[in-house]
């Protein structure tokens, strides 16, 4: 019998000890409740609720599912069957008082943040944080440095962030990696630390990562649009060249980004094909159609019509290229075709899936596979 079962057995035995139970359940379990695949959301907070949902962000798994309601009491609870690998962020939708409203689960405090707040997270059993995510002892820690860069393509000034490995010497020349949403990279991806391990480790090699962002119109700057490849290759990559020590030979530059950010950084090396020789695609939004509508916004137009181009010449990138989706995507089955493509044209492809979402954190998780096999350090190593 399950802990929640045993919970309900003694509500039903002793209904008018209710509070206390409750109170004793809640202080010695974790929550979610977790047993093999099944997960048990709970939620108990002492005042009335008339209904609460489960929110997620699993693609295949019915979204808003209905938690069940313990006797009459205020508690309430939910089993849901997940991979035993899998990651899921999460929210409850509580109606309280006729008003309906999004909140983070209070019986659990692991949290993940992105630029638009923070969702609670269920790790399942054989889900681990990479270690290498975490500052090492002994690291000496690379530097960031910054300018800013007035845009003609964009008209407007653009903050330009700039990872400085310890080693680095401007009389050296060193590979270089232009970052789409360099500024959420680094707050929720936790990137400098990343690359500090990595390069102290000798997986990856010394290189420079240049972070640029959007504006406010980010999407549509992200979403195949030929003025961010102006922007990329014709005055971004020339002032990063003039102000560091960063090779001219396109092996050593790379482009990456996750969502539409790999979207704009797989446009910009099909568009200028010999520029960069490296990419790192994560959850790219590589929606296409073979006929009809593609179902999505005007937004997806361009996006759309440059997937379709390039479905039918995928060799023209000339790109080594690491790419990785959760398969808790609706994007999934769209990464999972173009990766086939490439290699059929004679591209050096890696694809990774892991059971996690469209998020920082499974982004995060996946940059030592893609950084170490695309600048392999002198110690590097092959991990499956």
């Amino acid at each position: 019998m399950s802990v929640v079962a045993d919970l309900a057995a003694s509500l039903r035995a002793a209904p008018d000890q209710a509070d206390r139970l409750l109170k004793e359940f809640v202080a010695s379990h974790r929550f979610p409740l977790v047993s093999g695949s099944a997960a048990t959301f709970f939620f108990w907070d002492g005042r009335p609720v008339e209904s609460i949902y489960l929110l997620h962000w699993v693609h295949g798994l019915e979204s808003r599912q209905a938690f069940q309601q313990m006797g009459e009491t205020q508690a309430w609870f939910l089993t849901v069957d997940l991979p035993v690998a899998g990651r899921v962020e999460y929210k409850f939708e509580l109606h309280r008082g006729g008003q309906r409203h999004w909140v983070r689960d209070p019986l659990n405090l692991r949290l993940a943040r992105d630029p638009f707040g923070a969702n609670s997270v269920l790790p399942m059993p054989n889900y681990r944080i990479p270690p290498w995510t975490a500052p090492e002892v002994g690291v000496r820690p690379g530097s960031l440095d910054g300018f800013a860069l007035r845009s003609a393509v964009w008209g407007d000034e653009r903050p330009i962030q700039v990872y400085l490995p310890r080693e680095y010497s401007p009389r050296r020349k060193y590979p270089v990696i232009l970052c789409h949403d360099g500024r959420d990279y680094i707050e929720y991806a936790g990137i400098r630390t990343i690359l500090d391990n990595l390069v102290h480790r000798h997986e990856v090699l010394p290189t420079v990562v240049v972070f640029t962002s959007g504006s406010d119109r980010r999407n549509a700057e992200y979403g195949a649009n030929p003025k961010q490849v102006e922007f990329l290759c014709d005055e971004l990559l020339p002032a990063v060249e003039k102000r560091y020590g960063v090779s001219s030979d396109p092996a050593d530059r790379g482009l990456m980004g996750a969502s539409f950010g790999a979207v704009s950084s797989l446009f910009t090396a099909w568009s200028r094909p010999g520029v960069f020789g490296r990419l790192l695609l994560q959850s790219g939004s590589f929606v296409f159609t073979d006929v009809g509508h593609h179902g999505r916004s005007d937004l997806w137009d361009p996006v759309v019509a440059f997937i379709n181009a390039f479905r039918q010449d995928p060799a023209r990138i000339q790109a080594k290229t690491f790419m990785s989706c959760g398969t808790f995507e609706s994007l999934i089955s769209y990464n999972r075709s173009i990766a086939p493509l490439m290699r059929a044209a004679d591209l050096q492809v890696r694809f990774v899936e892991s059971a996690d979402g469209h998020n920082w954190i499974a982004w995060r998780d996946h940059l030592r596979d893609g950084l170490a096999w695309l600048y392999p350090g002198h110690l590097w190593m092959t991990y499956d």
